[in-house]
């Protein structure tokens, strides 16, 4: 192990040094991935000093989500307490499903989860877990609701016609979700936005009053904090209104965008949050834990049990359900993803989180300042969102995207949005600051500037 952890540090010293300087990877088109890189496997063992190399120039060549010119993803950054709190994770490797199996990191995920609870301004009914990912937290959400709705379905399976709602442009797993729950993918009713991203309510209670009349069931009313393309926050208080009205469970997706719960300045963005039935938040995008490192928190924890509780001789054989955390999770086996944000909330405190969240809108400030001063660029996004969507000089920009990826200057994605396709530019790493993005902008002109020939020729981004 001693000789391993020396390997790990030596090669972690290597990149952290690369990266200083080249702060996007070398580009390596996937048709010659295993030209240009032994991932062989073969019969026979190799030496250390063979596997060395190979696992260095693999990891000199893995895109950099952690530096200055990663903007492509909802997530980016490196902090270095929640890296040691992930690190320590692996080493001690405990499933968090029994007591019996993780111990006291049973009781680092709990307090991580009674912590938000609290910030909801949810009582002691309430609890949480954690997930995969956004994907699984709201696939979770979905099958509670439909549990709350149909009780029967979890035993003989679904008898009624469920609906669920949720925006055009919300997260792509929730009709993936709908088909897994057994809901179905056709019953899914997409509510129309307003001018920057946010649904509809009024369409939304149409909607409703339509299936009702129609002898569907509404099941699910699937709201967001922070859309995957524009940043939009939904109105919880005008949606939890109707949910309310009608019976319906309220989940708010905020995977992107939740971690506002921590701001005072920006908490506003999701007034109403305690109103709802649940509530997510990935700490590895807005707090900037490495992957994965989602929460679900549920107003009624008796939801967790009655959905995901399934006794099992063989696996909870000591202490009470409430320190067996298999009984309220989708998953038996689960890695401790809860001491790496327990690491970083411990050394920061409540205070630091808030200030980490605070300093992405003023990136994103930063950004939308320089794009609404500069009159090549058109904006394309508004006001308390850290996404920032623009164009520059009229050119493509799934092209200008791809073409910044290839020559490996910048790691930017692009966004559509009605008819108009922009790039997207999150402000998501707090390692970064104002210099950065004012560098991101420099970038892009500059690579434009000394390419122009590239972008007369006919694309090849289909």
């Amino acid at each position: 192990m001693k000789k391993s952890l020396t390997v790990f540090n030596e090669i972690v010293e290597k990149l952290l040094k690369d990266e200083a300087n080249h702060p996007v990877a070398e580009f390596i088109a996937s048709g010659a991935l295993f030209d240009r890189l032994d991932l062989e496997l073969g019969e026979e063992p190799i030496s250390d000093e063979m596997l060395r190399e190979s696992l260095e120039d693999l990891v000199m060549t893995t895109p950099r989500t952690a530096t200055n010119a990663f903007f492509n993803q909802l997530f980016g950054g490196r902090n270095d307490k929640a890296v040691l709190g992930d690190l320590l994770s692996v080493l001690l490797n405990n499933s968090m499903y029994t007591y019996k199996a993780a111990g006291p990191q049973v009781g680092v995920e709990k307090i991580v989860l009674r912590k938000v609870c609290d910030l909801i301004g949810w009582d002691e009914n309430s609890d949480g877990t954690f997930a995969s990912g956004g994907s699984m937290t709201n696939l979770m959400s979905m099958l509670m609701a439909r549990d709350a709705k149909d009780n029967d379905a979890r035993y003989h399976g679904l008898s009624n016609k469920l609906t669920v709602y949720t925006s055009e442009e919300s997260h792509y797993s929730v009709p993936k979700n709908a088909a897994f729950s057994g809901i179905g993918r056709n019953q899914v009713r997409y509510i129309q936005v307003y001018k920057f991203g946010k649904m509809d309510p009024e369409v939304l209670e149409y909607a409703i009053q339509e299936d009702m009349t129609a002898g569907n069931i509404p099941t699910l009313v699937n709201a967001t904090a922070g859309t995957t393309v524009l940043g939009a926050f939904d109105d919880i208080e005008a949606i939890s209104a109707i949910c309310q009205r009608y019976d319906i469970w309220l989940h708010v997706d905020g995977a992107y965008c939740g971690s506002v719960i921590f701001s005072n300045r920006y908490r506003h963005l999701i007034r109403g949050v305690e109103k709802v039935d649940s509530f997510s938040l990935n700490a590895h995008k807005m707090m900037g834990t490495p992957l994965t490192c989602s929460l679900l928190m549920v107003k009624d924890k008796q939801y967790l049990y009655d959905s995901f509780s399934n006794d099992a001789d063989y696996l909870y054989q000591t202490d009470h359900d409430e320190f067996n955390l298999g009984k309220t999770s989708l998953q038996c086996g689960r890695r401790n993803d809860a001491l790496k944000f327990w690491t970083l909330w411990k050394s920061v405190g409540t205070k630091g989180l808030e200030a980490m969240v605070d300093k992405q809108f003023e990136l994103a400030e930063v950004a939308r300042d320089y794009v609404k001063t500069h009159s090549n660029y058109t904006l394309h996004s508004y006001d308390d969102s850290i996404s920032v969507c623009f164009n520059y000089k009229d050119l493509p920009a799934r092209e200008l995207c791809t073409l910044l990826y290839e020559h490996s200057k910048l790691l930017v994605g692009y966004g559509s949005f009605g008819k108009e396709e922009f790039i997207r530019l999150v402000t998501i790493n707090v390692q970064n600051d104002k210099e950065d993005i004012l560098n991101f902008f420099q970038v892009i002109e500059e690579f434009v500037a000394e390419n122009k020939s590239l972008f007369l020729k006919p694309s090849s981004v289909s």
